[in-house]
């Protein structure tokens, strides 16, 4: 399947004419040690040799795109799509193979669960390492704190060890702090799976928030549901090629006929 008509239209830019983010022709190869049956015999050989069974994984290739300041975008695919992989490269964790990203405004992340956590450290200490990590001088992170902490709705568990944490309290403390971090440009990857009911619509309004203040917002997700209550676009990656960009409708039902799922059928759209 081509790119749909609508990636092929000039995306709309700010007044200055910059988008928040600009992807072109970004490629992410990773090269990994792989053999599929590994034997003694086969081991010794490579040894003897000075070798190693090298396997190249094309995660992205030659994709490109513009987001401008104020969208919210989705971000579709199965498994192995390579939608973390490109999330990563636009927060700069990552250097492309080939292509180049430019991104316009503070970023803040939450690409998994946890991640710069430090689990032998209170969520208290947490949020400091945060917001120093995202540029924050330690008075603009003392001012926010409390609201932080009255999200995050940990109360004593605060000044405990995050490695007493159930998923759940560490999904409510890295929203909480990444949405607190003054963010121009928010990614998130999956941050609203591990949250209760009453969270994700409390994470939801925030986010809503955000984007009526002209933030940028990339959402991965497998929940259908969730791209299209919170996305104003959205983004169908496939083996590491866009597929379609689109209004989310649109590009869902795209994705869904492409796996041979209907929407009648008995099957969750928040497990495609």
């Amino acid at each position: 399947m081509s790119v749909s008509e609508t990636e092929k239209k000039p995306m709309q830019k700010t007044r200055s004419g910059i988008p928040a983010v600009k992807v072109q022709d970004v490629s992410i190869t990773y090269r990994t040690t792989f053999e599929r049956v590994p034997t003694f015999k086969s081991a010794i050989v490579r040894l003897g040799r000075g070798e190693r069974a090298i396997r190249e994984v094309k995660a992205v290739q030659n994709v490109s795109f513009d987001v401008d300041h104020g969208t919210t975008i989705g971000i579709i695919g199965a498994n192995g799509a390579g939608k973390s992989t490109l999330m990563r490269s636009v927060a700069g964790i990552l250097p492309p193979t080939s292509g180049r990203i430019e991104v316009h405004g503070r970023v803040s992340t939450l690409l998994a669960l946890g991640v710069g956590f430090n689990a032998a450290l209170s969520g208290k200490e947490n949020v400091v390492l945060g917001g120093l990590a995202s540029g924050m001088s330690r008075k603009e992170i003392e001012a926010r704190y409390e609201e932080i902490a009255d999200f995050a709705e940990l109360g004593d568990f605060m000044e405990m060890p995050m490695r007493t944490y159930s998923s759940g309290m560490f999904s409510r403390l890295a929203f909480s702090v990444a949405v607190h971090m003054d963010p121009d440009i928010l990614l998130i990857d999956e941050a609203l799976s591990a949250g209760d009911a009453s969270f994700k619509t409390k994470a939801a309004a925030k986010m809503n928030e955000l984007v009526s203040n002209s933030r940028t917002m990339f959402l991965v997700s497998h929940a259908m549901s969730s791209v299209r209550e919170l996305c104003n676009d959205c983004i169908w990656l496939h083996k590491g090629e866009l597929m379609m960009r689109g209004e989310p409708n649109e590009v869902i039902q795209a994705y869904t006929k492409f796996l041979q799922v209907g929407e009648a059928e008995s099957v969750s759209l928040e497990d495609l």
